[in-house]
């Protein structure tokens, strides 16, 4: 995918005229990045770059639409045991309310024990987490259906 994960391929724009306090934004922003940061990799560069080419959008587009089926096969499965969730159309992320009223540690813990599948305890991301659970369309459709019919055998 061309998310980069953990490679660090970005850019922030930060405006001239931007204050606060009555220091330059800009000035301070740019003292940080030249005093510790040496720049992006030539390796990583060049994969930004490449992911703008014609070869690399449509790879893009083409894993885009994978991991949107394997979205929607966990959307199903979920739909079909009556959870409710959000997400998974346009992100690669089902958040589902945990069942039961399980917290979203318990649930993790519930899940991984009882069917060998993880996925991220919403507590994870903040007081409004709690209750919820996400499930990542990351993988492959195997591995996806496998833990799809794992959670509905143990949820049904």
């Amino acid at each position: 995918t061309a998310g980069f994960t953990g490679t660090r391929c970005g850019y922030t724009v930060i405006p001239k005229e931007l204050e606060r306090d009555g220091h330059n934004l800009h000035a301070l922003w740019y003292r940080r990045q030249a005093t510790k940061f040496n720049g992006v990799s030539w390796p990583v560069q060049c994969a930004a770059a490449a992911v703008f080419s014609n070869e690399g959008l449509m790879q893009i587009q083409n894993n885009l639409e994978y991991y949107k089926q394997n979205a929607k096969i966990i959307a199903d499965a979920l739909d079909a045991l009556g959870i409710y969730y959000t997400g998974g159309k346009n992100s690669p992320y089902i958040w589902l309310e945990c069942p039961n009223k399980m917290g979203s540690w318990e649930f993790f813990d519930y899940l991984l024990e009882n069917a060998a599948v993880v996925g991220t305890p919403g507590e994870g991301f903040g007081e409004n987490g709690k209750g919820y659970f996400r499930l990542t369309s990351f993988n492959s459709r195997e591995k996806t259906a496998e833990a799809v019919e794992r959670i509905k055998q143990l949820l049904s």
